[in-house]
Order: structure tokens, then sequence, then C-alpha cells
């Protein structure tokens, strides 16, 4: 019988350990979105609810087709999020996240990975690729950004911002000032900006802006930022789904895409993304095309997809780093 090798796992540490830097995760960020036109296969969320009210667990599956003519360079695998709200008070995070690999060719698992830093870098990478390309031309340097969100996702979105605009004004604005404030220190002390501030209030920090990246924590009140606070804003970027971008934003941007048609239009079929319109594309396809006059709107949702190619370059850097612990079948 062929030896089969053992099954890897990666922590936290370890994947914090082997993750690529910037210039390639936002590679890593334009492959997955480029592969989302047709080279890859992968249904929306699936999940269930569990208690208490406002808990999730979603099963995230993908395959990504390789350039060969058979399976070798395939990726296939699997993430499974989990979101409880009250885990907060325990002192523990509200999101938990692993990554099951699985070889292309064979089914067997190849590595289970601890998935919360992945999340993280690879939904700021995407947002990365959109500011890249879509970003407001013919302002004044240097460019304003709104960060409405100083949690995870506001860290990993402003090491981004410090790769890809550097020397530009950052906002911030969270309901928790104190960890608002918190982000801005991190941001200043970077020395990558220009200035780093805190708002008060959300309107406060989008109005000002040239980009608008929103990450809030999902809850009952949706589509909550008047539309009014967007009027400079040339790019807005929506990682919380509707929770701060009202539909007539969209409505009336030159351009509004998604990271991928199925998963945003399974959503707007319930009370998410009410009177939001038909994406124009997904990212994907506009990669390439250039950047239209007047304001571009993304919103991504975030594909298991990502998670796979990000998960497969991070397992081979584990692997000749001789990071994990190797598990017997």
């Amino acid at each position: 019988m062929t030896d089969r090798p053992p099954l890897r796992y990666l922590s936290a540490a370890d994947v914090a350990a082997a993750m690529p830097g910037l210039p390639e995760q936002l590679r890593l960020a334009a492959v997955t979105l480029r592969a989302l036109t047709g080279n890859a296969d992968l249904p929306p969320k699936i999940g269930v609810h569990p208690r208490p009210d406002g808990s999730f667990a979603l099963a995230m599956p993908a395959w990504l087709r390789g350039p060969g003519l058979d399976a070798a360079g395939d990726l296939l695998g699997i993430k499974w999020v989990t979101g409880f709200p009250g885990n907060w008070s325990l002192g523990i995070p509200a999101i938990g996240a692993t990554v099951l690999l699985s070889d292309a060719t064979t089914g067997e698992p190849r590595a289970i990975l601890d998935a919360g830093g992945i999340t993280a870098v690879r939904t700021a990478a995407v947002s990365g690729v959109a500011i890249g390309h879509w970003a407001p031309t013919g302002v004044a340097a240097p460019l304003a950004v709104a960060l409405v969100g100083a949690g995870v996702q506001g860290e990993s979105h402003l090491t981004m911002l410090g790769g890809v605009l550097p020397g530009s004004r950052v906002a911030i604005h969270d309901r928790d000032a104190a960890r608002a404030a918190a982000l801005a220190d991190k941001g200043r002390a970077s020395g990558l900006f220009r200035d780093v501030s805190t708002a008060a209030s959300p309107t406060e920090a989008i109005g000002g802006a040239d980009v608008v990246i929103t990450m809030v924590s999902f809850g009952p009140d949706r589509q909550a930022i008047p539309v009014e606070a967007f009027a400079r804003a040339g790019l807005v970027i929506a990682v919380d789904y509707d929770m701060c971008v009202p539909a007539a934003v969209a409505r009336d941007a030159a351009l509004f895409l998604v990271d991928e048609q199925a998963q945003f239009r399974t959503n707007r079929a319930g009370d998410v993304f009410a009177g939001y319109p038909d994406p124009a594309a997904i990212i994907g396809e506009r990669l390439d095309e250039a950047r239209p006059m007047g304001r571009v709107v993304v919103t991504h949702l975030g594909v298991g997809l990502a998670d796979v190619v990000f998960g497969d370059a991070i397992l081979h850097a584990a692997e000749e780093l001789g990071l994990g612990i190797l598990l017997p079948r």
C-alpha cells in the first residue's frame, strides 16, 4: 500500500508565520477573483442558525481548476465559519473559522488550518485589489479614506492600506470609541499615513472621504448611513453586506460590482440588499478594463475559494518552514 503523508494541522500562530506578504496577498486575491469568472465551482454559502439568536455556522466548499489537463494543479477545500455574538462576554472571539484542504486528485485531506487570520487577510486583500483598480483619479493627493469599523477587519484593512495607499489620510469610526482610538494609534505609529484620526460618527468619517470601506458587525439595522454622506466618495467598498451602504448608492453608481453573482442574488432574495440593483458584473470580469467616470461601488461577501487559495499558499510555506503538527492517519 502506498505510504500516505500525514495530515498537517496549522494553528493560528502557524498561519500567521506562514502568511505571504502584501504583494503576494494581492496576487492571490486577484487569482481568486479571476477564477470566479468561470474557472471554479462553489455554491452560495450554506448554513444553520444555532442558539442563541444571532448565531450562525456556514459551510463554504470550493474547487479551482488548475492550468493542466489533469487535476494535479487543482485546489479543493472547504471553510467552516461560525459566529456567536455572545462570545465577547466570555472573552473569546465571536467569529471562528477552520479550513480543510483536500487533495484534488484523490479527495484525501491534506491539512487543517485555523482560518481566523486567513479570513481577515484575504478580505482586506480583495479590498486592496479593488482600490488598486478603482480608487478615484484626478483627486488632489493625498487620498482620504474612511474606515467604518475598527475590529479585526479594521485592523487588517489598515495594514493593507499602508501598502496600497501609503501617505493617505485615514478617518476611523467605531461604535466603541476606545477601539477606534487604539486602531488610530496603530496607524499613526506605523508612519505610513499622512494622518490618522477618529470620527465621532460614520457620517463624519465618510463625509470627507474619497474611498470608503465599511465593515461593521451584522445586526438588525441595515443600510444605516444616509445617502448624502457618500457624496464625495469615488470608491465605496462594502465588506458588511448592506449594513451601512444604502441601495441608492449602488443604484446611482457608474459601476456596481460584487465578488460572486449567485451568492449576492441568494442573499438579496431575503431581507438583505433590499432595493439593490443587479450588479454590472463580478469584480474579476472588470480587472482588465479602465476605470469608469463616476463612483464605483464594490460589495464583496467573501467566498470560500479565497480561503482555499490562500490556505494552499500558506500550507506550502508552512511545509518549507517545518511549521504545524503532523497528525497520523
